[in-house]
Order: C-alpha cells, then sequence, then structure tokens
C-alpha cells in the first residue's frame, strides 16, 4: 500500500498498520524534510550519488515503520504494493 491509499485510514487502522497514529507520523515527515532541507555540515559536503529514489518521502517513511513493525524484508514489503 501506498501512502496515498492508507493515508485515507481510520486513525486506528493507520495504527494497526505502521505503529503510530497519523499524526506522529506527520510529525516524523516533518523531522525528515526539515533535515534533507538543511544545509550540509562540512563532513556531509560530499555530493549524493547514484540512482534517484522512485519512491515518495512518505512512502519512505511509511516502508520504514512497516518494517519495524512487522519485521518483514523490504522485498516482501515491496512486493505488497
Amino acid at each position: 500500500m501506498t501512502y496515498e491509499q492508507v493515508k485515507s485510514l481510520k486513525s486506528e487502522d493507520f495504527k494497526r498498520l505502521c505503529g503510530i497514529r497519523p499524526e506522529t507520523f506527520n510529525q516524523m515527515l516533518e523531522v525528515v524534510r526539515c533535515l534533507r532541507r538543511a544545509a550540509p555540515t562540512p563532513s556531509q559536503s560530499k555530493q549524493k550519488t547514484g540512482r534517484p529514489s522512485k519512491l515518495t518521502l512518505e512512502d519512505q517513511l511509511l516502508m520504514t515503520l512497516e518494517y519495524w513493525r512487522e519485521y518483514r524484508t523490504y522485498f516482501h514489503i515491496g512486493q505488497s504494493r
């Protein structure tokens, strides 16, 4: 399931799926967004390499929370999407 499919769930169902309430999810998402926008420190001055992610930031966070909640492999979580 993608975040677009999950965000319309009731609060109890959302928590059952990923272990946190939607309000907490949104707070976590804001923290991650702020960290991505923050200016790099001298130790982080290297330019990112590699392929850009196909998943949105919301989907990445949701996938991580599902992994932590169920301890399924990323392969299995990816197959359920």
